[in-house]
C-alpha cells in the first residue's frame, strides 16, 4: 500500500507556513544576522575592489530578510558603488514579501533588484540555453543545498561563475546539529521524493575537498524551542514537526511507530537538550566560503 506521506514542498503554502513557525521558534536568523553583522565584512573585503558596479547572486533569497544584511554589508565596504543584485527564488509567495521588504527599506537607492522565479537548476539551465554565463563578485547559497538534484554540480556551476576576487558563500546546517542526528536515522523513512535531500556542513566539505575547492569554516550555535511537538494537537508544534521531517502532516500520516521512534529521538541529547522544562533542539549552523 502507499503511504499517505507526503513531502512537504508539494503543498508550497504548507511549507511557507511550517517555515514561518521555524524561524519564530529558532534562532536561526539571529545567529545568521550575527554572523553578517561580525564577520561578513572579513569576507566581502576585496570582493568590490577597483569595481565601478559590484554584482551578487542571491540563490535561494526567500523574503530578503538576510539578503538585505548583506547588502548593508556590502554598501558599508564599498559606499556610492553601484549594486546588482540577482535573486532566484522559486516562491512567487516568498518574492512578493521581499519586493514588499526591499519597498519599506531606505539606503538601497544604489541598488538594482532583479528577481528570477525559478529553482537554481532552472536558473542554471535558462543560462545556458542562453550562452550566457555572467560573472558574479559575491554569490551566496543559504539554507538552500538541500533542495536541489545535483549538490556538487550546482557548487561547480556556481563557483565557475565566480570573479578573481569574488566569494561564495553557503550556509547549511551543521555536521553537530539535531538535524544530523534525525536525519541520518530516519530520513529514509521521509517522503522525500526527488524534492529535497539532506546534508550538512560534513557532506559539503567532501564535496569542496573532492573538487579541489579552498574553503574556510564558520561555526554558528543556533538552537530551537521544540517544546510545543509533545503537546498533543498543538498546531504550531505539528507545523514544526511538519519542518523537522519535511512531511506534510506528520503526526497525522506517520505510521504510529515512525512517529513514536521520531518523538523519542527528539528528546534524545544528540539532537536535543531539556531547559527549564523546555525541549530545546540543537539547531547549529555552518557557514562555508568558498575561494574562487
Amino acid at each position: 500500500m502507499a503511504s499517505p506521506m507526503k513531502n512537504l514542498l508539494r503543498d508550497p503554502a504548507k511549507y511557507v507556513q511550517s517555515f514561518r513557525v521555524f524561524l519564530a521558534r529558532s534562532t536561526e536568523h539571529q545567529s545568521m544576522q550575527e554572523f553578517m553583522e561580525r564577520q561578513l565584512p572579513a569576507v566581502i573585503t576585496s570582493i568590490g575592489n577597483g569595481k565601478s558596479a559590484i554584482n551578487i547572486l542571491s540563490i535561494g533569497g526567500g523574503a530578503g530578510e538576510i539578503d538585505l544584511l548583506i547588502l548593508s554589508k556590502v554598501q558599508a565596504r564599498y559606499p556610492g558603488v553601484a549594486i546588482n543584485n540577482d535573486v532566484v527564488e522559486p516562491s512567487a509567495d516568498q518574492i512578493s514579501k521581499y519586493k514588499e521588504r526591499v519597498a519599506a527599506t531606505s539606503n538601497l537607492g544604489n541598488v538594482k533588484f532583479t528577481w528570477h522565479e525559478e529553482t537554481a537548476y532552472e536558473y542554471e539551465s535558462r543560462m545556458n540555453a542562453e550562452k550566457k554565463s555572467k560573472k558574479w563578485d559575491f554569490i551566496h547559497m543559504i539554507q538552500v543545498l538541500y533542495y536541489v538534484k545535483d549538490i556538487p554540480a550546482t557548487i561547480r556551476y556556481f563557483h565557475s561563475l565566480l570573479e578573481a576576487q569574488a566569494k561564495l558563500l553557503i550556509i547549511v546546517v551543521s555536521e553537530t546539529s539535531g538535524w544530523e542526528t534525525l536525519w541520518k536515522k530516519y530520513g529514509s523513512s521521509f517522503p522525500l521524493d526527488d524534492a529535497c535531500c539532506y546534508i550538512s556542513s560534513a557532506d559539503i566539505k567532501r564535496i569542496l575537498d573532492s573538487a579541489g575547492l579552498k574553503h574556510q569554516l564558520h561555526e554558528l550555535p543556533s538552537h530551537m524551542d521544540i517544546t510545543s511537538c509533545f503537546i498533543e494537537g498543538d498546531k504550531e508544534g505539528e507545523l514544526l514537526l511538519d519542518f523537522l521531517t519535511e512531511t506534510c502532516e506528520f503526526s497525522k500520516t506517520a505510521p504510529p511507530e515512525l512517529k513514536r521512534q521520531v518523538m523519542e529521538e527528539l528528546r534524545k541529547p544528540a539532537c536535543s537538550e531539556e531547559r527549564d522544562g523546555k525541549v530545546i533542539f540543537n539547531n547549529n549552523l555552518s557557514v562555508i566560503v568558498v575561494e574562487p
